[in-house]
């Protein structure tokens, strides 16, 4: 067994490098080594980070420690108990040739198992099957306090209280988690490219409940009668295929991302007039209507992880994004957002429908409609215009997604997060002198 290295100080960022700070990172081997790590932590705290897909400051610990997980990279033959560091990536190279597949898949397979809990994960597939959350058995959280062994049934409140909780009850040291059978590794899409955003959201209503998978591209630089036009994917797992097909199907996780933009892109470099052009482009070549075409995995569930690093085509300065849920009946307020932001508009934004909550105290999913809008830094009052995107979601009873954000104020936490309270009191039964802490907790005050 290889010895536990020191911590070294070094500056981290969220994956919208947006926000950066410095912190000791310490990268323990072993269950003890973090232990370890959380009793050597100092005045500021200490907080898990598993591959950095973050946006903003969850797992930023400025003046702290900062646990990496991903040397806690163990997994089972079945590949049911894995390592909080074992990205979901290796985790579905090693499912699907076994004929199983994770039943929760979020927008990136770069994200470790740990961080998926830590921020209840979801997918195109939650108002059919809910949060990633749901199909965790149980989990091993290290703790001021000691290792405890966590589940639904054993500690259904600290279960709660940590899916989705942001790292701030502990630190997931692995998981067991349930797969779900799949007869091939591909989906048969539907596509439709509709005109404006009632239209769409009216086509998602009456539909998404025939298909396992729903997801809307919008084109953010539309307007007026155009305004939230877009392309809608629905999908359901494919099956009776040939066994040349199935076969490359199996091999697609194990390549991982084929290109990747260099380091040096300077701020400005994505300029709106081009992705205003790339987004007519994708517009106009998407089918207006097209039936059961078979796609790969990695090509429906995780189209970006193709490019390594896609963060920094928004240059130095980073990028925000902005990601709401509200309550069906608000409809409105998806409208009033993408009417307000055409003056700055988003690069990229994605429409998808959510089920009930899957219980976790802070977890983000709620039933409703979700919007995620990515936006550049470098926006003149870029910070202003979310400042009302907040109030108009919280008025209504919605939330943003803890998960990607880097600048909302602390004022409207408890409104979005009625169980905060709740929370605090779970949290600090375990962790009581506030020693698991991060930059989002300190901004927001979720543990005041």
């Amino acid at each position: 067994m290889q010895p536990e290295e020191a911590p070294a100080t070094v500056l981290l960022a969220g994956w919208g490098r947006a926000t950066r700070t410095a912190a000791d990172l310490v990268e323990p081997l072993t269950a003890s080594g973090v232990e370890a790590a959380i009793s050597d932590s100092g005045l500021r705290g200490v907080v898990a980070r598993g591959m950095g897909r973050s946006y903003g400051d969850a797992a930023l610990n400025a003046g702290g420690t900062v646990i990496s997980t991903l040397r806690l990279d163990s997994l089972s033959d079945g590949g049911v108990v894995a390592g909080a560091g074992v990205s979901l990536r290796r985790l579905l190279a090693h499912l699907i040739p076994r004929g199983t597949t994770l039943p929760v898949l979020p927008g990136t397979a770069e994200v470790s198992v740990g961080g998926a809990i830590a921020a209840d994960v979801h997918g195109k597939n939650h108002h059919v099957d809910g949060a990633f959350s749901e199909y965790v058995e149980s989990f091993r959280l290290a703790t001021p306090g000691g290792m405890i062994n966590v589940s639904r049934e054993r500690e259904p409140q600290l279960f709660n209280a940590t899916v989705g909780g942001m790292g701030l009850t502990g630190a997931i040291v692995d998981a067991t988690l349930k797969t779900e059978a799949i007869s091939s590794p591909f989906v048969s899409m539907d596509t439709d490219r509709v005109g404006d955003l009632e239209s769409l959201m009216t086509l998602m209503s009456e539909g998404d409940e025939r298909y396992k998978f729903s997801v809307a591209w919008i084109d953010c630089f539309a307007r007026a009668a155009s305004l939230g036009r877009g392309v809608l994917q629905r999908a359901n797992y494919a099956s009776e295929l040939p066994e040349a097909t199935l076969a490359r199907g199996e091999s697609q996780f194990e390549r991982g991302p084929r290109l990747a933009p260099p380091d040096l892109v300077p701020t400005g470099a994505l300029r709106p007039i081009a992705v205003s052009a790339f987004n007519e482009f994708r517009y106009r070549r998407s089918p207006s209507r097209e039936r059961e075409k078979l796609e790969a995995f990695p090509a429906f569930f995780h189209p970006l992880d193709v490019v390594a690093d896609w963060n920094r085509l928004y240059g130095r300065a980073g990028f925000v994004q902005y990601q709401f849920v509200v309550p069906y009946g608000a409809e409105d307020v998806v409208r009033r957002v993408l009417d307000e932001q055409v003056r700055s508009p988003s690069y990229l934004a994605v429409l998808k429908q959510m089920g009930p909550s899957s219980g976790g105290m802070l977890s983000f999913p709620i039933e409703g409609w979700t919007l995620a809008l990515d936006f550049p830094v470098a926006y003149e009052g870029l910070g202003e215009m979310l400042d009302r995107f907040d109030q108009w979601v919280a008025e209504v009873g919605g939330r943003v997604y803890l998960a990607k954000d880097s600048r909302m104020s602390s004022g409207l936490v408890e409104a979005m997060y009625p169980r905060l309270s709740e929370w605090r009191e779970v949290a600090g039964g375990v962790d009581p002198e506030g020693v698991f802490r991060s930059d989002l907790s300190r901004r927001l005050r979720i543990k005041e």
